[in-house]
């Protein structure tokens, strides 16, 4: 039976297999990385002002070759609340991003970064987190 590195290293990266399971498991193992902090612009659209801490989770890959993007709330536990599912009409793309310590004010913060004419976005939230006023699915 051939090993991970992981368990070469004797690092536990089991997963009972769900998904918020396996997204705590991925979270914890990686170092955030804030790469536009609050109150940055966004680099090709200065109109955009990141109004949470944006970065991404080092050592990870997402569908754009890129580390798995993470949004930082105003929560310090850094526990994945949840994950925002993009679709970028320029980029032609659609990306998974990671919530984490994210509130329900945090969650209002992100949708409206993410409503515009060329992009659009869905939240995804733990059972666990409390509900804000807009739209959401509970899983």
């Amino acid at each position: 039976m051939m090993r991970t590195d992981e368990e070469r290293n004797g690092v536990d990266m089991s997963c009972d297999g769900t998904f918020w399971h396996a997204l705590d498991r991925l979270a914890a193992g990686a170092e955030i990385v804030i790469d536009r902090p609050r109150g940055s612009r966004h680099p090709d659209f200065p109109e955009f002002v990141y109004e949470l801490d944006y970065g991404y989770l080092r050592n990870t890959v997402s569908s754009d070759g890129e580390g798995v993007d993470v949004w930082l709330g105003s929560d310090p536990s850094r526990r994945v609340t949840g994950a925002v599912c993009t679709v970028d009409l320029v980029k032609r793309d659609a990306e998974l991003k990671l919530l984490l310590g994210c509130t329900a004010d945090d969650c209002t913060v992100i949708r409206r970064f993410y409503r515009t004419s060329l992009s659009a976005a869905h939240i995804l939230l733990r059972e666990d987190v409390p509900a804000s006023s807009e739209e959401d699915d509970r899983v």
